[in-house]
């Protein structure tokens, strides 16, 4: 049986077992060719490979990634379909297809708008309100969340920043980057974390809580930090930093923030930043804190 058909078979296998078909769709390359009129629409280039708009003949309009880090005949990135296939949360992006052959390609579902960066940079969009950058920090916490202990094997392999996080034309946010396989080395099996632990130990799972530590950051003070996020990360940790605070929140907030909200929020972020460097770290804590401590309740 080839690959694609053992995927396709796979996701029947699942659904008679009483849990959701994933449709998951085949295409061609000369399907995914045509609908990024010949490659052209580029959105981003990545170390695994370029990501592009595309636009189908059947009206759909999807977001098509080249995945270059598999060898033809590495049979890695059958199982990436089939495991990204299954995934379903609200706030993580839907695979809808994927294209095998000389090339390949995964086909995940369309953002109407955009990234987060470009809503917290671009001066022409309009500016976040608070309580949409508070609904996105829960989002993306109830995705780590997700990833880490409802998935099996767990996701740990995941880049989260303001260029990765996309929102839907309802502004709900959406994880956009998974690899489960982060290299080569730890392409052919799952993280050796236990599933069922609380506590994240991999470094996978902590380079992930550091990221959204720093999109935190990112969604209070409005600054970018591609680049390592080196400025905010400093500011942080430095022990006098609340009394810089005002001065680095949002101009785009004005006062339309909650004092209290502010300081739970920089609470979690100092929390995921400072994980890098702790043994333990509790997901669920995080997003606890998020919904009970600070009074977020998912939209």
């Amino acid at each position: 049986m080839g690959n694609e058909n053992f995927i396709l078979a796979w996701f029947h296998l699942r659904s008679r077992h009483g849990r959701p078909a994933s449709l998951v769709k085949r295409f061609s390359y000369r399907d995914i060719k045509k609908a990024t009129d010949g490659f052209k629409r580029v959105i981003d280039n990545s170390c695994r490979g370029a990501s592009y708009k595309a636009m189908f003949r059947n009206g759909r309009v999807a977001t098509v990634k080249e995945v270059k880090i598999f060898d033809e005949n590495d049979d890695s990135f059958h199982r990436e379909v089939q495991i990204l296939g299954r995934l379903h949360h609200r706030h993580v992006v839907t695979l809808v297809g994927f294209s095998n052959g000389s090339k390949r390609f995964l086909v995940f579902e369309n953002m109407g708008n955009g990234s987060l960066k470009e809503h917290l940079s671009d001066p022409l969009m309009t500016p976040l309100n608070w309580r949409t950058r508070l609904q996105i920090a829960i989002g993306i916490a109830s995705a780590v969340e997700y990833l880490h202990f409802f998935c099996d094997p767990p996701i740990y392999h995941v880049s989260i920043s303001s260029s990765t996080i996309m929102l839907d034309e309802n502004l709900i946010p959406k994880i956009s980057d998974i690899s489960l396989f982060n290299n080569a080395e730890n392409r052919s099996s799952p993280p050796t974390s236990p599933r069922c632990s609380k506590v994240c130990t991999d470094e996978g799972c902590k380079t992930m809580i550091f990221q959204l530590g720093l999109v935190i950051l990112e969604l209070i003070t409005g600054q970018s930090s591609d680049k390592g996020g080196v400025d905010l990360i400093q500011w942080v940790k430095e022990s006098n930093f609340p009394r810089s605070i005002d001065q680095m929140i949002d101009p785009d907030l004005g006062n339309s923030y909650d004092s209290k909200e502010l300081n739970g929020l920089l609470n979690v972020a100092r929390l995921c930043i400072n994980s890098v460097n702790k043994p333990r770290v509790y997901t669920p804590q995080i997003l606890w804190y998020l919904q009970k401590k600070i009074g977020i309740t998912r939209r």
